[in-house]
């Protein structure tokens, strides 16, 4: 594929319960992003992280939600509106952003970037629905929130540096859920998303299901962003992550759904933006979820084995 690539870093771990995913950035890069991305035939720029404080120099309860709660509102917000101008000044540059997380708190960034001056769909790679608000949220954890939050779901309603405009619901596409919480499930089937758990992956197939994904997140949009959560793979495939869920994608799956993004791309050319997020190297066993989350994004860019 011949585009330009714009590597942003978020190395955020506000929207997270264990410390650890803010140096995800760094283990990636580490991995080889760039050699593997090249091998797709891209040309890759990287830009750097943002400047994110240690949120042991913060309080988590310094600015709160107007109802229930949200841990690290105010930096979270912080680290969005910065994000979310990254994104889109990538986007005007011609280029394609592609951001490595950090926590998943900071999709609120890049979908409120992607989708600031377009309409937009995203499929949405996770073993969570991060559709709770700070009223449901049984932890406070951003990072279990940004759909809804980009959404304007709950106390996120009105915000607008954490909604994306051009973002609805119908173009919401889960693929993978494995693990939701009761408030978070009740949201998801009233609302007009359209998910996919792992056990519609187990009967039907990663091609048939990522397919399907892929043109309902596409449906009348301008481009479609794509967010992947590393736990999104079973923990025995990728250690380094914060919420491991037992049952999750294999290594070839997940491979194959990414390939699905780029030859849908290829077609196309809806392929707007894509966001690789918490890999925690902390947790991980010698780099190798890093090493598989620089692997995926080439995936989705266009290499191939032949």
């Amino acid at each position: 594929m011949d585009r330009d690539v714009r590597v942003i870093g978020a190395p955020s771990d506000y929207g997270a319960n264990r410390r650890g995913v803010d140096m995800g950035p760094s283990a990636i890069r580490y991995a080889g992003l760039a050699d593997e991305i090249e091998g797709s035939g891209t040309t890759v720029t990287d830009v750097g992280d943002l400047a994110v404080p240690r949120a042991e120099e913060r309080d988590p309860e310094r600015e709160a939600p107007r109802r229930g709660k949200a841990k690290f509102l105010r930096e979270t917000r912080q680290v969005a509106t910065e994000l979310s101008d990254a994104v889109a000044d990538a986007l005007a540059a011609g280029e394609f952003p592609l951001v490595l997380g950090g926590d998943h708190s900071i999709a609120i960034g890049s979908l409120a970037g992607t989708a600031r001056d377009a309409d937009v769909g995203v499929v949405w790679f996770d073993a969570h629905g991060d559709f709770n608000t700070p009223e449901t949220s049984p932890s406070g954890n951003v990072h279990g929130m940004p759909v809804a939050a980009a959404l304007g779901k709950g106390s996120f309603a009105g915000l607008e540096w954490a909604n994306a405009p051009g973002l609805r619901e119908e173009n919401v596409v889960y693929v993978g859920l494995r693990d939701i919480d009761g408030e978070e499930r009740r949201a998801i089937n009233e609302s007009d998303v359209t998910a996919f758990t792992m056990s519609d992956i187990d009967e039907r197939g990663i091609n048939a299901v990522t397919e399907d994904a892929l043109a309902a997140a596409s449906e009348g949009v301008d481009g479609v962003h794509v967010s992947f959560d590393v736990d999104w793979l079973d923990p025995n495939e990728a250690p380094g992550v914060g919420t491991p869920v037992r049952g999750g994608a294999t290594y070839r799956e997940a491979h194959r759904a990414l390939e699905a993004v780029a030859e849908r791309d290829a077609a196309t050319g809806l392929l707007r933006s894509m966001e690789i997020v918490e890999v925690n190297p902390i947790l991980d066993e010698s780099n190798r979820t890093a090493e598989i989350a620089a692997e995926l994004a080439a995936s989705a860019l266009g290499k191939r084995i032949l």
